[in-house]
C-alpha cells in the first residue's frame, strides 16, 4: 500500500449545491442505491480516465442522474474519491479478517493473504484499490489520514503472519525493504495483468508466493 505523500489537491464543488434546499431528498433505499452506484461508477472512471480528468458530469451521466443530484450524496468530487478508497480498503479488510489466518500454518496463511490481495486488485469491477494506489496524491490531508488508518490496519494483519513466517523459517529475513518490495510487486500487477492472458489469479498468487519467499509452495 502507498505511503503518505504530501501534495495540494483541488476540490471540485458540485453543480446544483445552491438550490438543494428547494429539492426533496430521495427515499432512503433509493438514496443508498444511487450513492453506491456513484461510488462504483466513479471508481471505474477514476481508474480509466484519472481523477483530474473525470468530471462530476461524467459520473452523473454514467449513473444516469442529473449532475445537480450529486449534492444529495457528496458535496465535492474529493468526497467521492475518499468514499471510493474507504470502501475499497474496508472490503479488503473484511476479506482479510474473515480468513482466520491465526488457525493456519504461517506459509498457508501467507498464501491466502496473497490470493485475497490479488483478487482485490484484479477481479472484475474491483477498481477501488487501483484508484487508491494511483490517485493517492489527489487526497487532501484530513482525507489522507483516514485512509492511512485503514491501511495501517490492513498491513497489521500481514505483519502478524510475516512474523510467524520468520519464526517458522519460511521467510529467513523479512526486512522493511522486503515488505515494501512485496507490496510493490503485488500492486504492480494492476498495471499489466489481463484476464484471459493464460494465467488465473490463483495461479498468479502461487507464482507470487514463490517469488516472494524464493521457494516453491508444497500443498501436500
Amino acid at each position: 500500500m502507498p505511503k503518505e505523500i504530501t501534495t495540494d489537491s483541488t476540490e471540485q464543488v458540485l453543480p446544483g449545491a445552491e438550490t438543494t434546499k428547494k429539492r426533496g431528498r430521495p427515499v432512503l433505499d433509493e438514496s443508498e442505491s444511487i450513492r453506491q452506484d456513484l461510488i462504483r461508477k466513479s471508481a471505474q472512471l477514476f481508474r480509466k480516465k484519472g481523477y483530474d480528468n473525470t468530471t462530476v458530469r461524467d459520473i452523473a451521466a454514467a449513473v444516469g442522474i442529473q449532475s445537480g443530484s450529486w449534492f444529495y450524496h457528496f458535496k465535492t468530487k474529493q468526497d467521492i474519491l475518499v468514499a471510493v478508497m474507504e470502501q475499497g480498503m474496508q472490503k479488503s479488510l473484511e476479506e482479510i479478517e474473515k480468513l482466520a489466518v491465526a488457525d493456519l500454518p504461517p506459509r498457508l496463511a501467507f498464501q491466502h493473504l496473497v490470493k485475497v490481495h490479488l483478487n482485490t486488485l484484479l477481479a472484475p469491477e474491483h477498481d477501488f484499490i487501483a484508484v487508491l494506489l494511483y490517485e493517492w496524491r489527489a487526497l487532501d490531508k484530513p482525507s489522507r489520514a483516514r485512509i492511512i488508518a485503514l491501511k495501517d490496519r490492513y498491513e497489521a494483519a500481514w505483519e502478524k503472519v510475516i512474523i510467524e513466517l520468520h519464526a517458522s523459517g519460511d521467510w529467513a529475513m523479512p526486512t522493511r525493504i522486503d515488505k515494501l518490495l512485496m507490496f510493490g510487486t503485488l500492486n504492480w500487477t494492476a498495471q499489466w495483468y489481463r484476464r484471459g492472458s493464460g494465467i488465473s489469479i490463483d495461479e498468479l498468487a502461487e507464482q507470487a508466493l514463490q517469488f516472494i519467499l524464493r521457494t516453491k509452495f508444497d500443498q501436500t
